[in-house]
C-alpha cells in the first residue's frame, strides 16, 4: 500500500522548495510514498476545502496533517508510522 502526499505550495515560496526537497529525499529513503505538488494558485478551491491557510502545507491521504513545514525528523517519523500501519 502506498501513502499519497500532497505538498501545497505557491510560486516563489522558499520554504516550499525546501519542503519538496525534504519530501523527495524521504520518498526515496522510505519507499511506498506517492506525492504531488499542489500549486495553491491553480487549485485554490481544493486547498481551501482541505483547510490550507498558508504554504507550505502537507496533506496525507487527503487529510491536512501539517499546516506548516514540520522538521524533517518529525515528517520522517510520521511517514514511517503510517507506512508501518498500512503494511
Amino acid at each position: 500500500m502506498t501513502i499519497k502526499i500532497e505538498v501545497f505550495s505557491s510560486p516563489g515560496c522558499g520554504k516550499c522548495g525546501h519542503a519538496k526537497t525534504v519530501l523527495h529525499k524521504l520518498t526515496q529513503e522510505l519507499g511506498g510514498i506517492e506525492w504531488r505538488e499542489v500549486n495553491v494558485l491553480e487549485e485554490l478551491d481544493y486547498a481551501v476545502a482541505l483547510g490550507v491557510l498558508s504554504t507550505p502545507a502537507i496533506a496525507i491521504d487527503g487529510e491536512l496533517v501539517f499546516s506548516s513545514l514540520p522538521s524533517a525528523a518529525k515528517l520522517r517519523a510520521d511517514l514511517a508510522a503510517r507506512l508501518e500501519h498500512k503494511a
